[in-house]
């Protein structure tokens, strides 16, 4: 609870903003750990006091409003509860939030955004208001939204949400023109990619980056995260046996290929625990197949981390949502010869670019990253 002091500029309000801005927090510390799930944070508060709290923890289990409830006990009648996502109608792994709130007759509920889930998209604001509770919508409802960007698409069009990620130097250089590249970003920047990791459900690269780098693409921070699933593109299953994706257990790993690919290779990667996905009779893989087939697979979340030329056939195909693009203060050089970070034929005229919007900057020490969505045609 902050302190209040006349003239103070520095002073929070204590008002619907400030209760949503802790139940956002709690949504974000769970964020990556809820599978296509949204992530969720709920706040109960009653005569000035906070008297429940929770977040959804993961796919299956309660969702945040249950935990609140819960926390809360009988105090919860007549509390006024602050949720960053609509409360669900709908009978899915968890029977519906929205009558949980009903049956703990809470007397208010603030929604930070709407559900874009067809199941309910709007049903469960409707039903508290039917049995009397007040409902206040859209508090702080542009951070609610960017919460679950991933969960927004997926639940609409069941094709993962694509952030692509690259660290390069001033000129574009995501290595020198002897391949060398470690490292071109500092510490501080890793990290951060690390926890971009532990929030998504996979990572994906092209085979290239496995044959030079041999990488295990595992999540590796200071404290216990998760790995995400691991997707290779190999359009010729080049990939070794003995590459550490392969021999590693700690994460899944899926190979997307084509109908051109050697079968006793095939064979050999699934015999060694890897899953190969075909995505086209080739000569490379279809990608816009392979989005499809992983979001079948209930993938809503990718990190691409690739070279320079899946980069571009990924932003060819209008596949990339969202864009972080990490700066080192460096000049490497090397011309045709160091890769860049986007790698394609490219456009005629510069009005036809690729155009980010919704631009922020964010500094990691001296490094700078600019990250944006992709606006297309």
């Amino acid at each position: 609870m902050p302190e209040t002091k006349k003239g103070d500029a520095a002073v929070e309000l204590i008002n619907d903003e400030f209760y949503m801005k802790l139940a956002i927090q709690l949504a974000e510390g769970a964020s990556g750990q809820t599978g296509i799930n949204p992530a969720v944070g709920c706040v109960l508060v009653k005569d000035g006091r906070i008297i429940g709290m929770g977040s959804h923890l993961k796919r299956g289990t309660p969702h945040a409003e249950i935990h609140a409830l819960q926390m809360a006990g009988s105090e919860a009648e007549g509390a006024t509860a602050y949720v960053t996502l609509e409360p669900c109608s709908h009978y899915g792994k968890t029977p519906p939030c929205s009558d949980r709130l009903i049956k703990e007759r809470v007397k208010r509920v603030v929604v930070g955004c709407t559900d874009p889930n067809p199941l309910v998209a709007g049903s469960g604001v409707e039903r508290l208001r039917r049995h009397g509770i007040d409902v206040t919508v859209g508090v702080l409802q542009e951070r609610a939204l960017s919460l679950n960007e991933a969960f927004n698409k997926y639940i609409v069009t069941k094709m993962p949400f694509v952030t692509l990620k690259t660290a390069s130097t001033l000129d574009g250089k995501i290595a020198s023109r002897t391949g060398d590249s470690k490292w071109i970003t500092n510490p501080e920047s890793r990290s951060f990619v690390h926890t971009l990791r532990h929030r998504n459900q996979a990572i994906m690269v092209g085979v290239g980056t496995v044959l030079n780098d041999d990488p295990l693409l595992t999540t590796r921070l200071d404290v216990p995260a998760l790995n995400p699933t691991r997707i290779i593109v190999d359009s010729k299953l080049k990939i070794s046996l003995d590459a550490r994706v392969v021999k590693d257990r700690s994460a899944e790993t899926l190979v997307l290929t084509t109908g051109d690919a050697d079968t006793a290779k095939r064979r050999a990667l699934e015999a060694a625990g890897v899953t190969v996905l075909e995505c086209g009779e080739g000569p490379k893989v279809d990608l816009p197949k392979a989005m499809e087939l992983l979001g079948e697979r209930e993938i809503a979340s990718i990190l691409l981390e690739s070279g320079g030329q899946l980069n571009g056939s990924m932003l060819e195909n209008r596949l990339i949502d969202k864009v972080l693009l990490f700066y080192a203060p460096k000049i490497i050089g090397g011309g045709a010869d160091a890769p860049s970070n986007f790698d394609f034929a490219g456009f005629e005229k510069m009005k036809d670019a690729v155009q980010l919007e919704r631009i922020q900057v964010q500094q990691f020490g001296e490094d700078v990253c600019i990250s944006g969505y992709p606006k297309y045609g």
